[in-house]
């Protein structure tokens, strides 16, 4: 059978892609966030917030950040899985509501990745003003997918009695969303070993899971995974988190010390309305902790990213099971 190896977990976050100069183009971005008022969020008493957005403190978290996907790049190396199944969120790259599935196995033989701007993007992804300030490394081509390990997770999915969606194709001008091609940007360059996506809908009302059902899910995948004949050694990553825009610090320790704890009730009773916006990825956790039981969470890093004196920013994450 097959062998459950690592879990692992990194936020995706804008400000991994922007070198720390340019995280002050944000500042606009969340002045006009229609989810949320800026001004209101200036006026709250949040001392120290000086200090928290000087060039300085800004480079030394962006060096932080990438030290921790430095450390997951090389434990995934280590390892070695011969698949990996990656939990994330689509953001209306595959989906929209027109047809948002709770979760979505793809079942598909490739994974096709476009470069936002290149020569392959029609323009269905229009690139913001702010988002001029990322790096160039995003992918563009084909990587392998494991239709055999998801066909197996749908089956074992189905007989559990969780009703999975599944897709064999993709929108071929969008590609993989940004939760998925993550892992080939920056831990997984060479794009190697097999993938299969397992998509969460974190973001979008009315049917985002419960924190107990993403972690009643994972426990699904998990016995999948074991019950899988074949002698492969699969790895499961957690893409997205933590607090996003509004940074949380108080819900990235919550979950933080839940996970660490193997503390499955405190997981599934977090806070759903705290659990919004990129917030809301969270959940992609709760499923890899729920995979992930036997294993052991070791923190790499945790790093409240602030970019505004409003305390907007980003909580950035990132944790190994073994």
């Amino acid at each position: 059978m097959a062998k459950l190896t690592l879990g692992f977990a990194s936020s995706h976050a804008a400000q991994l892609k922007m070198k720390p100069e340019n995280w002050s183009l944000l500042l606009e971005k969340d002045q006009r966030d229609r989810r949320m008022s800026y001004e209101e969020l200036l006026a709250r008493d949040l001392p120290g917030m000086e200090a928290q957005i000087t060039q300085e403190k800004w480079n030394e978290r962006y060096d932080a950040c990438h030290a921790a996907l430095g450390v997951l790049r090389n434990t995934v190396a280590e390892v070695a899985p011969d698949v990996i199944v990656v939990i994330g969120d689509d953001q209306n790259e595959q989906f929209s509501s027109a047809n948002m599935p709770m979760f979505s196995v793809f079942f598909g033989t490739e994974l096709t990745t476009v470069k936002r701007g290149g020569a392959r993007d029609t323009g269905a992804r229009p690139r913001r003003a702010w988002s001029l300030g990322q790096d160039d490394t995003e992918p563009d081509g084909a990587f392998p997918a494991d239709e055999g390990l998801a066909r197996h997770m749908i089956r074992s999915f189905v007989e559990d009695g969780i009703d999975v969606h599944t897709s064999d194709a993709m929108r071929e001008e969008v590609g993989i969303g940004h939760a998925f091609n993550f892992l080939y940007r920056y831990i997984l360059p060479e794009g190697n070993i097999p993938v299969v996506p397992l998509s969460v809908n974190t973001f979008f009302p009315p049917n985002q899971p419960t924190p107990r059902r993403c972690y009643e899910v994972g426990q699904a995948l998990g016995r999948a995974i074991e019950s899988w004949e074949s002698d492969a050694r699969v790895a499961v990553m957690a893409s997205g988190g933590l607090s996003h825009v509004i940074l949380d610090e108080e819900i990235d320790d919550m979950t933080l010390t839940a996970l660490a704890a193997k503390d499955a009730d405190a997981l599934a009773n977090l806070p759903v309305d705290r659990l919004t916006r990129g917030t809301s990825e969270i959940r992609n956790w709760v499923v890899l902790a729920g995979a992930t039981e036997p294993l052991d969470m070791t923190l790499i890093d945790y790093i409240p990213c602030y970019r505004t004196m409003a305390g907007t920013g980003c909580g950035m994450g990132f944790a190994t099971w073994q």
